[in-house]
């Protein structure tokens, strides 16, 4: 039976005024009980018809605004993306990333031992044979490598720093970036980057070492080592994640196997982007200042405990069994 639009209206606001006061409540319905969610999807799909039902009898503009106004409103609570949220970056660093790393520690270990001991064998190599860095490295590269650590701890010109640190941004997050995404190549992309960049280091090292200058190529990496070399073996090791999710499928499809590790790679590959942010910034600022080479030394090794402590510790149970 038509009704007039008083009738209609009369008839169904009060199912309009409940349906906005569920929006007004949260922006986010996913963040509302089940049961309001639930009647916040049968609310919607009444509004829609009641939408038509206006459009089909022509009741006048405003009523068919503000059905169309709430029903948009409705279908955006439903199914758009959640916003970014600042609290989100901020559980992520609290304990996301630190529980993703500790998840897949035997991935993290197996980084660590594909990076570390390649690096020892270039070191040991060029230290020992200029030839074998020659080999690894152009002798052009070498030789440059030798003459940028001959002299160290006078500091950059002004405006050097934030050139460099933004140059050290673009370059460490590129190697991160191969190091994880390779491994999509069933993890063997992410096994090659963490060999060759840890041989690449090592024979760096070795080659300015051997030259006389291993002083000061140590005192400008200890401060933002254990940033920088940490996020790449983290950066591998996510990859490595990824490769083995695609090998390992159990009874899931690939695509389904990889998604169950989503969440893991997603928080690993962003806490280490974050990481070698904050290894840029000392890269580009601290790591060539004058402050003497002690100063630098401790520095570096709080440092080290303290991404140790916060790999280890951040994001464990509270006391009464309650998750950080």
């Amino acid at each position: 039976m038509i009704r007039t639009q008083d009738e209609f209206v009369a008839a169904r606001k009060p199912t309009w005024d409940e349906l906005d006061t569920l929006l007004a409540r949260k922006h986010l319905l996913c963040r509302l009980p089940a049961a309001s969610i639930s009647r916040a999807a049968s609310l919607y799909r009444e509004i829609c018809s009641d939408l038509m039902r206006a459009r089909s009898a022509g009741y006048s503009s405003d009523v068919i605004d503000l059905l169309d106004s709430l029903s948009a409103r409705a279908c955006a609570a439903m199914y758009s993306a959640p916003p970014y949220r600042l609290e989100g970056l901020r559980d992520l660093v609290l304990a996301g990333f630190p529980r993703s790393v500790r998840r897949n520690a035997r991935f993290l270990a197996l980084a660590a031992v594909l990076f570390v001991l390649p690096g020892l064998l270039g070191f040991l190599g060029a230290l020992r044979s200029r030839g074998f860095a020659i080999q690894i490295m152009s002798e052009s590269m070498v030789t440059e490598m030798e003459k940028s650590y001959a002299e160290f701890g006078r500091g950059r010109e002004e405006g050097a720093d934030t050139m460099m640190a933004s140059f050290y941004v673009y370059n460490n997050i590129g190697i991160a970036f191969r190091c994880f995404a390779t491994g999509i190549l069933f993890g063997l992309g992410s096994i090659f980057f963490l060999i060759y960049n840890g041989l690449l280091i090592g024979v760096v090292a070795g080659a300015v070492t051997a030259a006389g200058h291993g002083r000061n190529l140590f005192t400008f990496m200890a401060g933002h080592g254990a940033f920088e070399l940490t996020a790449i073996v983290i950066s591998g090791a996510a990859g490595m994640v990824m490769g083995y999710a695609l090998v390992d499928t159990g009874s899931r499809t690939r695509w389904a196997s990889l998604r169950a590790k989503a969440g893991d790679l997603f928080s690993m590959i962003t806490g280490a982007a974050l990481m070698l942010l904050v290894a840029a910034l000392i890269e580009g600022y601290w790591s060539p200042s004058a402050v003497v080479a002690p100063v630098k030394w401790g520095v570096a090794l709080l440092f080290y405990l303290l991404v140790l402590a916060y790999l280890l510790c951040a994001g464990r149970s509270r006391p009464g069994g309650r998750r950080a």
